[in-house]
């Protein structure tokens, strides 16, 4: 369960980013605020964003419509938690790291091919990127060299770099093979029971997709 006093101090932190013109900054608001989607960088730095509208892009990141929502769900939380035994910590999300050459490339393949948005590209030149489809998060870092060892990519074909989870793979699976998304593996039912297949980045990055 989130802490609300840590999200609290995340709202602060974006509120004193934006002041401070940190440029990262201003990706975030855009993806996550529709009234800013319409401006690019500079004209959202320029604008007046106060606490309450850092708190209601923290309250978008959590899921939640407002700063109001999230407090009430996060008080019931925990008013209900505190009726359970303790537990051990839960882990709410994780985000693949992928390397690869050229980071505006990459989010082109992403965000055309795969049905990703650009949540943000930061760096001149860009140099780190995340994108986002759904709850799937991918962070992108650039490198000069390969990642792998050609040697190890001769030996081990089946190296993944993400795996992600799909309710409906198989209707995935016509979309990119409508969009010419290069494939790794096909579409195939596993001897554990998942449909999965494979995609190749052009970095040479194997994406899993399973359901």
């Amino acid at each position: 369960m989130p802490n609300f006093e840590n999200l609290r101090k995340k709202a602060k932190r974006f509120k004193r980013w934006h002041q401070d013109q940190y440029y990262p900054v201003a990706a975030e608001i855009r993806h996550w605020l529709p009234r800013y989607r319409d401006f690019n960088d500079p004209q959202i730095l320029a604008l007046e964003f106060k606490l309450a509208d850092a708190q209601e892009l923290v309250a978008a990141q959590e899921g939640f419509g407002s700063w109001a929502a999230l407090k009430k769900e996060l008080a019931d939380m925990s008013a209900t938690a505190e009726q359970k035994p303790a537990s051990q910590p839960t882990l709410l999300d994780a985000q693949p790291q992928l390397f690869v050459g050229d980071i505006q490339a990459a989010c082109d393949f992403y965000s055309r091919k795969l049905g990703f948005t650009i949540a943000f590209i930061y760096g001149e030149p860009p140099f780190y990127a995340q994108v986002v489809r759904d709850a799937a998060r991918l962070n992108l870092r650039h490198i000069d060299m390969p990642a792998f060892h050609p040697e190890l990519r001769q030996r081990e074909k089946d190296i993944l770099s993400a795996t992600i989870t799909v309710d409906d793979v198989k209707a995935l699976y016509l979309e990119y093979s409508a969009n010419d998304v290069p494939f790794h593996q096909p579409l195939r039912l596993e001897p554990w029971g998942a449909k999965t297949f494979i995609i190749c980045d052009p970095d040479g990055n194997l994406i899993a997709f399973a359901g």
